[in-house]
């Protein structure tokens, strides 16, 4: 799967794909995640994130692609430093 963030096309690994290797995402307040799959609703075909929790029992969430891949609502949370409501994590 590509994304195209800040003019840069950006290749993310699914859990699907690599549970090892999937990309880590972190939401800006704080939690990991990974990205499951992407999913069509079948009421308007609209595209979904569905993204698992990297704590505690590992929950599952659906989010539509367009609010995942989002910028941070700076106005509802000014004393956000992080651009984007899901950010990929750095390797180390």
């Amino acid at each position: 799967m590509e994304v195209i963030r800040d003019n840069q096309k950006i290749k993310i690994i699914t859990y699907l794909e690599s549970k090892e290797d999937a990309t880590i995402f972190k939401h800006f307040k704080g939690q990991e995640y990974k990205i499951v799959a992407v999913a069509k609703d079948s009421e308007n075909l609209e595209e979904k994130i569905i993204y698992r929790g990297e704590y505690e029992d590992n929950p599952l969430w659906i989010r539509s692609y367009e609010d995942f891949f989002s910028e941070v609502d700076h106005e509802k949370y000014p004393e956000i430093k992080q651009k984007y409501r899901f950010e990929i994590k750095e390797k180390i």
